[in-house]
């Protein structure tokens, strides 16, 4: 394949340390590292997809070999760094861990490993995706790994580093390659188009920085893409949205202003040309969210040039939008969402979930100034009572604590007092909690009730979602923060053990008495099994 014919990818592929973007410093402490001839005996590379760790690994293969001086690595090509670049040299052996997972392959490993190299000052191993490997695998590995053979070096790439074992990982020097920030991405794009002789629109390209989500190769790829698609002609903004089936953000606060009109009809068809411009229901959901994360937070959020999530037009939209909305409605709004996208692959057709979702909008936006105006009517009464009250008082701090105090009489009545333990299981019988009351009558053990604070014994039977419930239950009752808090002590018997012990002692009393041993003598083959006192 020829230079011209290749991909972006793989032609604008780093070749040294100083081609690296956005990984200046771990660059920097490798490169010391080598020339001081202190570098670690295993390098573990991680981050997500296409961010240069496959490529970080060559490139420090070629500084451990290269014949040339460090300082001028690569930049004449030898015969140890051209081979590595290619990845056809004998003494560094590339291997794809997501193909050879297996301890017979690690073993093969282990077994070349014991001779020297053949013409390089390293042998060295690239293991990439190496959280494939099983757990014999990287057993086999261990012992190699800390203590190889000074002609031994290990390079690990991977994207999901928690799957390694942390015997692994204690065993390398760890570098976590960040996502490239924003603005070096997008010099570095722009850099590329100008050498290619491609004309695109700088919007294009911060387009294009937006979606690569900070991978280097998903951005060369998809300006590849974006390129090919537009052949000769320039690209602009428009036809990169066109090609990658974007929708502008302007799109969604147009949207959101209909919603917040209440115009059904609109809010569908404006739904519709979405759609119909390519964008998945899943996808408009996530950038549904996003909108309403902006417009609650749009005051914390600085228009910078290194941010090409917003552009100016949109974010100036969005601030007049923040100010228009009432915030209980976005959290509404964002509650609601995360609930839709939760369902959305429980229907066979999500795109109609989609417009119904858009039209309950209306509804809970209809809900939510209701209870707002019901509320400022609540707080209008309560001002004017307390304005009749002190009608000779004109301070203002006397006023705002009667009404505090005209706050807390209405939701004192509201609220129910639980004393003891005993009212704790009556009010779960009254307000038919029933499995609450179940397990504390069950498999509760008391150690002490007071001040809002309960401690019980641990008990394996009892539910594991206990906690969290009575939690709420009690906060609801009482509107007070309650803490309950297991203990190793034992704790007394549950009511249920209570009620057993009462029954069998009372049981035992009537045996002991008069009028039973009566009974016995009129009735020899009497059992008394329970004993039940009337109120009369």
């Amino acid at each position: 394949m020829t230079i011209k014919s290749q991909v972006l990818a793989l032609k604008y592929r780093p070749q040294i340390f100083k081609d690296l973007i956005g990984h200046e410093e771990i660059a920097t402490t490798i490169y010391n590292s080598i020339k001081n001839n202190s570098s670690a005996n295993a390098f573990l590379f991680t981050g997500i997809r296409g961010i240069g760790k496959t490529t970080f690994a060559r490139i420090v293969a070629k500084a451990l070999n290269c014949e040339q001086s460090l300082e001028s690595i690569c930049e004449k090509k030898c015969d140890q760094c051209d081979p590595i670049a290619n990845s056809n040299h004998i003494d560094v052996l590339e291997m794809d861990a997501a193909s050879k997972t297996g301890v017979d392959d690690v073993r093969e490993l282990i077994e070349f490993s014991r001779y020297p190299p053949s013409v390089a000052k390293f042998k060295i191993f690239i293991i990439d995706e190496v959280h494939m490997l099983s757990k014999q695998a990287f057993n086999a590995l261990l012992k190699t790994l800390e203590e190889p053979p000074k002609y031994l070096k290990f390079i690990f790439a991977t994207t999901e580093v928690k799957k390694i074992p942390i015997t692994v990982i204690s065993r390398c020097q760890r570098y976590d390659l960040s996502r490239v920030k924003s603005e070096e991405l997008f010099n570095y794009l722009k850099n590329i188009t100008s050498k290619e002789k491609k004309d695109v629109e700088d919007n294009a390209i911060k387009l294009i920085v937006k979606l690569s989500e900070g991978s280097v190769r998903d951005a060369l790829s998809l300006l590849d893409r974006a390129t090919i698609s537009n052949n000769e002609n320039a690209l602009t903004f428009e036809d990169a949205q066109k090609i990658f089936g974007y929708v502008n953000k302007s799109s969604y606060i147009d949207l959101l202003e209909i919603i917040f009109l209440g115009n059904e009809e609109k809010i569908i068809n404006h739904y519709r040309n979405l759609y119909n411009s390519g964008i998945e229901p899943n996808l408009f959901l996530n950038d549904f969210l996003e909108m309403l994360y902006y417009i609650k937070n749009i005051s914390h959020i600085e228009n910078e040039g290194n941010n090409f999530t917003l552009n100016d037009n949109d974010h100036k939209k969005i601030t007049s939008l923040s100010k228009a909305i009432d915030p209980s409605a976005i959290l509404l709004f964002w509650e609601f969402t995360l609930k839709t996208l939760k369902e959305i692959n429980l229907v066979a057709n999500p795109n109609l979930l989609i417009e119904m979702f858009l039209i309950q909008l209306t509804y809970l936006k209809k809900k939510t100034v209701t209870e707002n105006s019901q509320q400022n009517k609540l707080s209008n009464t309560l001002i004017k009572n307390v304005d009749l009250k002190n009608t000779r008082s004109k301070d203002p701090i006397n006023q705002i604590k009667n009404i505090k105090q005209e706050d807390e009489k209405i939701e004192r009545k509201n609220t129910i007092e639980i004393k003891n333990f005993e009212d704790l299981i009556e009010i779960c019988l009254k307000k038919k909690e029933m499995n609450l009351k179940y397990e504390l009558e069950n498999n509760v053990n008391l150690v002490s009730f007071s001040n809002m604070n309960i401690e019980i014994s641990i008990n394996d039977k009892l539910n594991k979602n206990f906690i969290k419930d009575l939690s709420e239950k009690l906060y609801d009752w009482t509107k007070n923060r309650w803490l309950i808090s297991f203990s190793k002590e034992k704790g007394a018997m549950s009511e249920k053990e209570k009620k057993h012990n009462l029954k069998k002692k009372n049981i035992t009393e009537y045996k002991n008495s008069s009028e039973y041993k009566n009974l016995l003598k009129v009735l020899p083959d009497i059992e008394l099994t329970d004993i039940e006192k009337k109120d009369d």
